[in-house]
Order: C-alpha cells, then structure tokens, then sequence
C-alpha cells in the first residue's frame, strides 16, 4: 500500500470538495474525529455513513474550503499517515479562515479506518 499516494490523492479529493471521492478511500467501520466538540476529541462520527455526513459539515460550513501547502508524512510499520495543511476558507457569515492543521490517518487493508483532525487556535489578531 502506498500511504503518501493515498494521502495526495485525499488532500485533492477534499480540495475538490468531491465527498463520493472522499469516501471511497474510508472503511465501512471508520472513525472521524472533527477538531471541534463538546468533547475532549472534538466531535466522533462512527461508520461510514456518519463520517460522510461529518464530512459534509465541512463543505458547508466552509463551503470555499481548500487545503494547500500540504505535506505528508508516513509510517508504513504503523500503517499511518499525516497530512499537514493549511485551510482556507470562508464561513457562510463571510468570515476568513485561515489555520494550520493536520490530519493523523491509520489504514487498514488499503483503506482509512481513522482520521483525527487538529487544527491551531487562532486568537486576536495576526502578530507575524
């Protein structure tokens, strides 16, 4: 299994905000966890269908999101992956987003069984 391809392939899939796309990479028993939530990982969408919907949330929360200077990084011993990214988008009340964050991936048999998302805290102003 080639992680790092299976990686780029996911950053462009969600970058074209194609979710049949997206959701072929996942296994009927995954798991997502959303950077935000009542609990302390956030929000968990169990099963397919669910993550689905999960996922939807994104695309319309933010429905010009886009994932760019993407970088991955891969262990295949531990059949995981990480994609660094930062998003960009605009939330439907015009806000701008932008925020660094990364996704921790872990496979099965060619295919994504978890994604746990984080993403930076922003506060106050930009101070570069």
């Amino acid at each position: 299994m080639d992680i790092r391809s299976k990686l780029t392939a996911l950053c462009e899939a969600f970058n074209a905000h194609d979710l049949d796309s997206i959701m072929e990479f996942f296994a009927d028993d995954c798991v997502l966890e959303m950077p935000r939530g009542s609990k302390p990982w956030g929000s968990r969408f169990e099963g397919k269908r669910n993550v689905r919907d999960g996922l939807a949330t994104r695309f319309e929360g933010l429905p010009d999101v886009h994932y760019g200077d993407a970088e991955h990084f891969v262990d295949t011993m531990a059949n995981t992956g990480i994609s660094k990214w930062t998003l960009t988008g605009t939330t439907g009340e015009g806000k701008k987003i932008e925020v660094r964050g990364c996704d921790f991936y872990t496979f099965r048999a060619d295919e994504v069984i978890r994604k746990d998302s984080y993403w930076k805290i922003v506060e106050g102003p930009s101070s570069t």
